[in-house]
């Protein structure tokens, strides 16, 4: 909140109240921040509520959240992180990046791991002979089955390609024995 505050200072002062409360919001993302920013956003439109300046917004933001801390932040993401449509490689890469400065270690941290993966691949893994036990063999086994799951993928592909190719040599071989006939 600091960094828009001194943003605004500094490269947003001749704008309107109005610019510059819209580009505070587009930094109001993810999480409980976001529900609060869409409710904040229909009572404006309905006329409910008006804001009139960045100030008075920041003000909000503090009234209802707090000064959130850094490691709060990380909490706060990493208690909400989901794998959703992301590949695992990329899943693991973004948890990683969350998981520093969380203070989060051990059981808690694999549980929210757990957590954010698709159910899936969260019950392929439990009931594995020989289930991972850290967050570092959670996810090496989950990136090693998203890539085996890809390359299957495109061993597949390769073959039903393939034999789309030999139907269709087949056929245009057959085609051509009725047309000399």
């Amino acid at each position: 909140m600091n960094t828009a505050q001194l943003y605004i200072k500094m490269k947003m002062m001749e704008e309107v109240a109005a610019t510059q409360v819209a580009w505070i919001l587009l930094y109001v993302q993810e999480g409980i921040a976001e529900a609060w920013k869409d409710n904040l956003l229909d009572e404006l439109a309905k006329g409910e509520l008006e804001v009139e300046s960045a100030e008075q917004l920041f003000a909000k933001i503090r009234n209802n959240f707090g000064e959130i801390s850094e490691k709060e932040r990380k909490i706060e993401q990493l208690r909400t992180i989901e794998q959703g449509g992301r590949t695992y490689d990329k899943y693991v890469q973004e948890f990683k990046k969350v998981t520093k400065g969380s203070s989060y270690e051990g059981r808690p941290l694999i549980e929210e791991f757990k957590r954010g993966l698709n159910r899936a691949i969260r019950r392929k893994l439990a009931k594995a002979e020989e289930p991972p036990t850290t967050i570092g063999e959670w996810q090496e086994r989950v990136v090693r089955l998203d890539r085996n799951q890809r390359q299957r993928r495109v061993c597949w592909r390769g073959m039903w390609h393939a034999q789309g190719e030999i139907h269709n040599q087949e056929g245009e071989d057959h085609i051509g024995e009725k047309g000399d006939k």
